[in-house]
């Protein structure tokens, strides 16, 4: 299943989305290293995917074999320089805070093997911006991943206007051998999903909040009468309050538009901690990945 010209990948960050990408390059093969500098956000993601090839034993989905087989492509570590050593690919995951990742970059930048591919898992950040300074921006690019990574069959991949085409070419033919259904799009604000995506969750916000209807009625709405596979709002909660706002913010100082700013709502419930499921309360209570309407949150 693996491609030849990649060896090895290394995956910065294990946060869900982090995880969620090392868990599946391990599934398909490649030898994977999965890089948190926090101990406890190692072992978060560790206990992610740990879960999930667990939940899969038990459905039947999967055997003891395969996560046996998985486990050996797979190993955790808390020192950048082991974890990027020989890598081929080596995949940002880090939060979405532009200059946080290119701090990561010009680390990697140093570091990295040379002629490795460092890619970005950035929702809305430039990729060129991440490129710029530094010794082969033509090897940097964008991987846009979508949460739970490993039932989510879209990659989004960003080409900024130094991409060699070998990248460009390399990644899609990984995106294909890891399962994705891959798009190319040019580095705009917010992509061709983000940008999408936000404002539609942003404008689902606003009717909740103006009581127009529940937020189970509202991504009803969405699910049925537009065959969105989920909501918006519910779509908001698993991708983190804190994420969506943060785009939001960023689409409107790069695009200079106050409509993409974010709802005094959505703001609130960051404020408060209220970030979505991974704080068990956002637009919904969840619990055992069950989500109940809140009820001081309009549309009631």
């Amino acid at each position: 299943m693996r491609d030849e010209t990649i060896g090895a990948v290394a995956v910065i960050g294990a946060g869900a989305m982090g995880a969620g990408i090392a868990q599946v390059f391990a599934e398909k093969g490649f030898e994977t290293r999965l890089f948190d500098p926090y101990p406890e956000s190692l072992e978060r993601g560790i206990n992610q995917i740990e879960d999930f090839w667990k939940r899969g034993i038990e459905r039947g989905k999967t055997t003891i074999e395969d996560k046996e087989n998985w486990s050996r492509n797979l190993s955790y570590e808390v020192e950048l320089e082991e974890t990027t050593r020989d890598a081929d690919l080596i995949i940002e995951a880090a939060p979405e805070n532009l200059d946080l990742k290119k701090g990561i970059f010009s680390k990697l930048d140093e570091i990295a093997k040379p002629g490795a591919i460092l890619a970005s898992n950035t929702s809305s950040l430039s990729i060129g911006a991440l490129a710029e300074g530094l010794s082969h921006p033509e090897k940097v690019i964008g991987m846009h991943f979508f949460n739970p990574v490993p039932l989510m069959t879209l990659l989004e991949i960003v080409r900024h206007d130094k991409n060699d085409q070998h990248t460009i070419d390399t990644i899609q033919k990984i995106g294909s051998m890891i399962g994705k259904t891959t798009i190319l799009v040019n580095d705009v604000p917010g992509f061709a999903t983000s940008r999408l995506g936000v404002v539609l969750g942003n404008e689902a916000i606003r009717m909740l909040a103006e009581g127009v209807a529940s937020a189970s009625d509202i991504d009803t709405a969405m699910r049925l009468g537009y065959k969105h596979p989920m909501g918006p709002l519910e779509l908001s909660d698993m991708v983190g309050l804190d994420v969506r706002r943060d785009i939001l913010n960023g689409l409107s100082e790069s695009l200079g538009d106050q409509r993409y700013l974010p709802h005094p709502l959505l703001e609130k419930l960051v404020k408060e901690g209220s970030l979505g499921k991974k704080t068990g309360i956002g637009i919904y209570h969840w619990n055992d990945g069950q989500k109940v309407d809140r009820e001081d949150l309009g549309g009631r």
